[in-house]
């Protein structure tokens, strides 16, 4: 069994207690709300170090009957029955710990922007984009997580060339990030009559949700532009310049909003690129860690293939973590579970292992 760092548990629960003592003294609003959020963030650790040092405690007391000579024999044959047990709960323990001790992705406790734009395949990539949108939006249902739609390009024949979403709720980005990279699709398509099985694609990118003190975007760095919206019809279209680009001039990033209100669009365009900027930022920093580290999972590699869906045979394929669940019809509504804990758990097994390493 692996040891734990005995200080840092101490150090852990001597932060526990103050926050609870300056959290029971008052104080104005802002300060108590931080102080809460991050005693909320300690109290499973805490609870965790708390159980372990009991476990511990009973083992010595367990193994000392064990070892008395003049304890008789029933009470040393429970004693070793709970040896086992408390071995085993130490273990359980342990690995909750370690997991809780890992180093934390400052964004992970917060929401994200969800991309998804077609790749190849022609129409019937758009209308796989539109339901990969429709998977996640299910998904995020279930989770009680808030979508919003920021804009979408619409296929020729359904779905979409280009959609983009923000979604709120916590711990969004930390289940969501996995879903980056290159989803591939096998089916025969509603516009195919002789029944062939075509492959297409489509890119999914998920970026952390920058607040602002996260990135900060200079006006100098940035031009805006208005331009009329283009819409499919009616006496109000193309009436005002409502429509936003703006153009991030460092990083060449352009981002576009063409809803109604321009008010409403210069906003929904300076989240989305403050998204791409601060995802651009962390990438530069995960290029520079160790390979290990970027050979994770949560790596975010937009070019890599990472799942297929195959509806002829009803299964959908993760190849990162080589797992096929033949349940493709419940996964496409939503219920993406099972593929996520998978994933976040391989991710975490990564980073134990690299941790075992380093130490």
């Amino acid at each position: 069994m692996a040891s734990l760092p005995t200080k840092t548990m101490d150090d852990i629960l001597r932060r526990f207690a103050y926050l609870e003592a300056e959290m029971a003294n008052g104080g104005d609003r802002d300060t108590y709300s931080k102080l809460a959020s991050e005693y909320a963030g300690l109290e499973e650790v805490v609870a965790a170090i708390k159980a372990f040092r009991t476990a511990e405690a009973q083992l010595t007391e367990a193994r000392a009957i064990l070892d008395d000579a003049s304890a008789d024999k029933e009470m040393r044959e429970l004693a070793a029955m709970e040896i086992d047990d408390l071995r085993d709960r130490l273990e359980t323990l342990t690995h909750d710990i370690q997991l809780a001790l890992l180093p934390k992705d400052a964004a992970d406790e917060g929401g994200a922007i969800l991309e998804i734009r077609a790749g190849t395949g022609g129409s019937e990539a758009g209308l796989f984009a539109g339901d990969l949108f429709r998977m996640y939006q299910r998904y995020a249902e279930l989770q009680r997580w808030k979508v919003e739609l920021l804009s979408a390009s619409e296929g020729e024949v359904g779905g979409y060339k280009e959609v983009i979403a923000s979604i709120k709720g916590r711990g969004v980005f930390s289940r969501m990030k996995f879903e980056s990279g290159v989803h591939r699709v096998q089916r025969v398509p509603e516009t195919e009559s002789g029944g062939r099985i075509h492959t297409s694609a489509a890119t999914v990118a998920v970026l952390p949700e920058a607040e602002d003190i996260d990135i900060e975007v200079r006006p100098e760095d940035i031009r805006i532009d208005t331009m009329r919206s283009s819409g499919a019809g009616g006496q109000h279209v193309n009436t005002t310049d409502s429509a936003v680009r703006i153009t991030h001039l460092p990083s060449g990033i352009v981002v576009t909003s063409s809803e109604k209100s321009q008010h409403q669009n210069r906003a929904r365009a300076m989240q989305v690129l403050k998204a791409r900027l601060y995802d651009m930022e962390r990438q530069r920093a995960d290029s520079e860690r160790s390979e290990a580290r970027r050979s994770q999972v949560g790596s975010g590699d937009r070019s890599e293939r990472i799942r297929t869906y195959n509806f002829p045979q009803g299964r959908v394929t993760d190849h990162r973590i080589n797992l096929t669940l033949y349940k493709l019809d419940r996964v496409i509504e939503g219920e993406m579970d099972e593929l996520v804990e998978a994933l976040v758990s391989d991710h975490q097994a990564t980073l134990l292992a690299a941790v075992g390493n380093d130490g």
